[in-house]
């Protein structure tokens, strides 16, 4: 099968340092005029107030173009040391005691500090709601 048989194809993954992995290989997929069927999400640990992180996640993974044309969403989820190998566990330890180590934290900071400090699940229904409500327009559910 080829993507031009389908109406739309839904990716997600998280992002890691900034990068949502294996998004060079699922747009390498689709050509140029295909691009509209792909929607995108991306979950992290990033809170979704933080809207200017958020924005240079996508900016580090998509062209202007790319973002005009690709729906994308973020979904906050947690942060999992267990799951994490162990180059990547040793780095997050590392920056935790650093951070904690420093006075006159800015909030941002602070808040980094607290978001790796450990392990955690805050996902939700609600986060993914948009998601959701946007596919069932896309395939045109009525509910």
């Amino acid at each position: 099968m080829s993507i031009a048989e389908y109406d739309f194809v839904i990716y997600g993954s998280r992002v890691h340092a900034g990068k949502i992995d294996g998004i060079k290989k699922i747009k390498a997929l689709f050509s140029d005029n295909e691009m509209s069927k792909l929607i995108i999400f991306a979950t992290g640990v990033t809170p979704l107030e933080v809207e200017d992180v958020i924005n240079t996640i996508w900016k580090s993974n998509f062209s202007n173009e790319e973002l005009k044309i690709i729906s994308h969403f973020y979904i906050q989820g947690g942060f999992n040391y267990e799951k994490m190998g162990i180059l990547d566990r040793m780095i997050m330890k590392t920056l935790s005691k650093i951070l904690s180590r420093k006075k006159d934290k800015s909030s941002d900071e602070a808040g980094f500090e607290q978001a790796i400090g450990s392990s955690y699940d805050i996902s939700s229904r609600e986060y993914i709601a948009p998601l959701i409500q946007f596919v069932k327009v896309q395939a045109k559910v009525v509910e």
